[in-house]
């Protein structure tokens, strides 16, 4: 059974929410991670904007191209009736350099009342790893 976890949120509910979002970016699917997203989701992720699933199917295939065995953790940071704030942090291999890094960063999820995001706010840092050190 499916369970659709729409707003207000609770403690479970938002952890839920969170861990549904990890599985679903780890599956490194485009298609799939952009149907958690309203048809006019608005994004900000570093220092790129733009809204609509179309754009965020484009934006994630660019950044798989780059982004080499991507591994990600989240960790629900904090929670209000329709919005989930979530720390991160993510491990890749560029492509071109063959360079490990991991990622530390936090986005803030605004969710409609049908439980989808419209809107994303992200902020990251990228920090050169040997791949030794990776703990995801």
């Amino acid at each position: 059974m499916i369970i659709k976890i729409v707003p207000p949120f609770t403690a479970e509910t938002a952890a839920l929410k969170v861990k549904k979002a990890e599985d679903a970016w780890n599956s490194r699917n485009p298609e799939l991670i952009a149907m958690a997203y309203s048809e006019n989701s608005q994004w900000r992720n570093r220092n790129e904007f733009f809204v609509g699933r179309d754009a965020i199917i484009e934006f994630l295939k660019r950044k798989w191209t780059k982004e080499l065995d991507y591994k990600l953790m989240k960790e629900l940071w904090a929670f209000t009736e329709d919005r989930i704030s979530v720390r991160f942090e993510y491990e890749w291999r560029d492509a071109e350099t063959d360079q490990w890094f991991r990622t530390h960063g936090n986005e803030h999820w605004e969710f409609d009342a049908d439980g989808l995001l419209r809107r994303r706010d992200m902020s990251a840092n990228d920090i050169p790893i040997n791949e030794n050190e990776r703990r995801i």
